[in-house]
């Protein structure tokens, strides 16, 4: 950014400048053979940078010498290295800001007179700092997303990306001497004495691969940076001098300069002169035993004036005041839509005489970096260049400007999805390296397959020939469970491309979602004579069986699916999910459906799709999410779907998934208890389900470890001659979770309270809630109150250990009170029995008289008392 008020002074003193670019805080130097670049930034840190006092050149006190040096390029943190001493000067106009230097590009060339170039016809020309604004920026605001660095020499051009890091993009070799050369978005426009010349340029490759992350991918592609440059087209004028460009208009000036008297005898005193200097050096040569006839380098060498260097430029230099003037030529370059429609015809001529010539792929990527850098300009920035030199007394309006921009990138929208079609083509038949592209153009181009397998037909000369790259885009194709459905037609079609070109990959496409309308009988002849060839498989066996189910030959069908053991048909389906689901990407079920296979296993064989869709899920290859919309879709009343959360919770490790599990199942057989008492809800009775589960809660208990072993006193509160098999057996389940060590009963309690307390299992639920919280003071209450008969052996499994003192602290005082106010309640009697007897074991004979209440009865508890002295003695 330039800012005449806060400005910066950099001395460069060991240099003599010859041209400068600035650009987005970079500063490039150019001398007669060397580039320098450096990137000025602005620092909070104050730096103090050493200025140079010697500002001598070293190449004065050598102007009559020939100094002979060697090729030089030092590329980012390296290009310190060159020597070049740079100091910063304040003005003291800055506003506290410090500047730092760092070095980005050094390029050094040595003189080459083997090239038919005198030494003022070897110099460095045209430099330019370019930047390039992507569809994604303002100009105004944003730095570029790109910044290049162009130089040239008559006879070589340099272009160099600077952002990102420092690379060499494309090296110009030009067929003539080049004047001057200007470096544009889509083109590179170079001057000769007599011509314009065009070459591409490899901006908009730079520019795409920063602006789009999935370039280079199976989504997207475009063409490399380092693509071999190329001459697009030569418009020829006389007398050349001088080139610029600014959007569409390049600007030329020429003269055509005829040579004056005086010029001519001055020419023959230089010759007279190159003469005499010749015949002195190859004296010397000669002197020293060296023929210079016989080495045509030194012949060469010695055509060139050396020792009136000085006098031979100053004598150039002069300029004639005569001539025929100068003339002022504004070209109007043609538009890139034009350019690339002159390519496609072009390219035509290649497809014809041989379509994977080398030259056919490299001109369609030419076109396509021609219209990718056209949709990388900003819409204000073609408006500028469009406007610009255009004087009209009549301008449309922002609106109509709006519409037609639209209009043009529409077009252009349109010529590089065609572009990416003849890519695509080019591709698809090539070279087992590259033919991965296909895929990517072919994606860009929008093509439906359909149209991609008609390209692709095989041509009459190879009938059975399908190219490497369509056959990686059709697997690819079949891969992504799109929505496009194949027709019959279009679906045989694919399968015999596969069973000519990749018998072994017909598994995987008949599992595919677009493969839907295939023939079943066609398809089926073909995979048994797969199966001739290369033996039994599961995945081709289910298949197969498939193949019979579409048929409706339901026996073949079980025939086939009884061939192999049931764990190895579980392996099959986790090789090709594809046979259960369909779709399955990112958890849409919009997206994710049953197939025909699998409507039939929920009805023939359900506990093998329930451990499919366990492996499934254990594998990766199916969501829980996705697995419980795939059972819904069977509509199975969720008894399928129930039986896979109980084989889920057997078979996962991850926490959350259990958690998960555990909540969902516990609100399952809390809605089937409440739908299976038939007294509170008949209505509910048609919502039972119609089968038994795949695993009963013994099945479970025994093989899941987050399913505990149910407590004694639970079968004394839940008589099993009361419920039906379903009721008893959620019961059962539910009472197991609570009594295993995974379930929260914090996350179940809310559900519980939808179960009422009357009937005895709603109350065994509530109590085993309560006892899991530890409120064993209020369980022994409620229990005595409900269900004396079970006192003993709830105490018996609950009251242990740390709890065991409230065998005598709660549990005894309770019974005393209530057999004391029934005297005749033979259960309450036999229950204090008990607790007298392992009171008298776990106390000692004080601590058991402050037990014995003081209402007259101490005689029923003289019995205990000497037992437990007794106990007390022997210890």
């Amino acid at each position: 950014m330039l800012d005449f008020e806060r400005s910066v002074i950099l001395h460069l003193p060991m240099i003599k400048t010859k041209q400068l670019a600035l650009c987005g805080g970079y500063v490039a130097v150019q001398t007669e053979l060397e580039v320098l670049v450096l990137k000025l930034d602005v620092s909070s840190e104050t730096q103090a940078l050493e200025e140079s006092t010697d500002s001598t050149d070293p190449q004065e006190d050598q102007a009559d010498f020939l100094v002979v040096s060697i090729h030089q390029e030092l590329l980012g943190d390296r290009a310190k290295d060159c020597d070049i001493p740079v100091s910063i000067e304040k003005t003291g106009l800055e506003d506290r800001r410090q500047y730092t230097l760092s070095y980005v590009l050094f390029r050094h060339f040595n003189q080459d007179y083997f090239q038919g170039c005198s030494e003022d016809e070897s110099h460095l020309h045209s430099l330019q700092l370019y930047p390039l604004f992507t569809s994604n920026q303002t100009a105004s605001l944003d730095e570029p997303a790109c910044m290049f660095c162009f130089f040239s020499l008559p006879t070589a051009g340099y272009l160099y990306s600077l952002k990102g890091g420092v690379e060499l993009l494309s090296a110009y070799q030009y067929p003539e001497k080049v004047l001057q050369a200007v470096l544009t978005d889509h083109l590179l426009h170079v001057i000769t004495k007599n011509a314009l010349q065009c070459f591409t340029v490899r901006l908009a490759a730079v520019a795409a691969r920063i602006e789009d992350p999935y370039i280079d991918t199976t989504m997207k592609a475009c063409p490399p940076s380092n693509l071999e440059v190329c001459a697009l087209r030569m418009q020829l004028f006389i007398g050349l001098r001088s080139v610029c460009v600014y959007g569409r208009h390049v600007i030329l000036l020429s003269t055509a300069d005829a040579e004056t008297p005086e010029e001519t005898e001055r020419t023959a005193q230089r010759r007279g002169l190159e003469l005499k200097e010749h015949n002195m050096l190859t004296g010397i040569f000669l002197a020293v035993g060296i023929d210079p006839a016989t080495t045509p380098a030194l012949e060469s060498l010695l055509s060139r004036p050396f020792l009136s260097r000085k006098w031979a430029l100053s004598s150039s230099k002069g300029v004639s005041t005569s001539g025929h003037g100068w003339n002022l030529y504004v070209v109007d370059a043609v538009s890139p839509l034009t350019l690339y429609q002159e390519m496609v015809e072009y390219s035509q001529r290649y497809a014809e005489t041989n379509p994977q010539a080398q030259s056919l792929r490299h001109l369609l990527s030419e076109a396509h970096l021609l219209l990718r850098a056209s949709l990388l300009q900003t819409s204000e920035q073609q408006q500028d260049s469009e406007d610009y030199l255009v004087v009209s007394l009549q301008r449309d309006g922002p609106a109509e400007r709006q519409t037609a921009a639209q209009a043009d990138t529409g077009e252009l929208e349109e010529a590089l999805r065609q572009n990416c079609a003849h890519l695509g083509d080019c591709f698809s038949r090539g070279s087992q390296q590259d033919c991965h592209l296909a895929l990517p153009y072919y994606r860009m181009s929008a093509l439906p397959v359909t149209e991609v397998i008609a390209r692709n037909r095989p041509l009459p000369s190879s009938p059975h020939s399908y190219g490497s790259g369509f056959l990686f885009y059709l697997k690819h194709y079949l891969l992504e469970e799109t929505e496009e459905t194949l027709s019959q037609e279009v679906a045989d079609e694919v399968i015999d491309i596969f069973s000519q070109s990749e018998p072994s990959e017909l598994v995987s496409v008949c599992a595919s979602l677009p493969m839907t309308n295939i023939s079943p009988a066609q398809t089926l002849r073909i995979l048994q004579n797969l199966e001739d060839t290369a033996g039994v498989s599961v995945p081709l066996t289910i298949t197969m069986a498939t193949m019979m189910l579409l048929q409706d030959d339901l026996s073949q069908y079980t025939q086939l699916m009884e061939r192999h053991a049931e764990m190895l048909m579980v392996y099959g389906f986790i090789e090709e999910p594809r046979m259960l689901v369909h779709g399955g990407g990112g958890g849409q079920h919009a997206h994710i459906r049953p197939t025909a296979l699998t409507y039939q296993l929920a009805k023939s064989h359900p506990g093998l799709l329930v451990a499919s869709m366990v492996a499934l899920h254990e594998n990766n290859k199916v969501q829980l999410e996705q697995a419980d919309h795939i059972f819904e879709e069977l509509g199975c009343e969720n008894c399928l779907q129930v039986d896979f959360w109980e084989a889920m919770l057997m078979a996962s490790s991850q926490e959350a998934v259990i958690q998960e599990l555990l909540f969902r199942l516990a609100s399952v057989y809390i809605e089937r208890l409440t739908n299976t008492n038939s007294d509170t809800h008949p209505e509910l009775s048609h919502r039972l389900p119609k089968r038994r589960s795949l695993k009963s809660a013994e099945d479970l208990i025994n093989s899941c470890s987050h399913y505990g072993a149910l407590y004694p006193w639970l079968t004394v509160l839940s008589p099993v001659h009361t419920t039906s098999f379903q009721h008893q057996e959620a019961l059962h389940k539910l009472q197991s979770l609570l009594c295993g060590p995974s379930l929260s009963v914090g996350h179940v309690g809310p559900l519980l309270e939808r179960l009422s307390e009357e009937t005895m299992w709603g109350f065994s639920l509530h109590l085993l809630c309560a006892t899991r919280r530890g409120q064993y003071d209020s369980s022994i209450e409620k229990l005595l109150d409900r269900c004396p008969q079970a006192i003993i052996a709830y105490a018996n499994h609950q009251l242990q250990d740390k709890h065991m003192v409230l065998w005598w602290q709660k549990l005894l005082p309770e019974l005393c009170n209530r057999t004391r106010a029934a005297a005749d309640n033979s259960i309450l009697l036999a229950a204090l029995k008990e607790t007298l007897v392992v009171v008298a074991m776990e106390t000692s004979p004080a601590e058991f008289l402050e037990l014995i209440p003081d209402d007259g009865t101490a005689s029923y508890f003289l019995p205990h008392l000497l037992t437990c002295s007794q106990k007390h003695l022997l210890a």
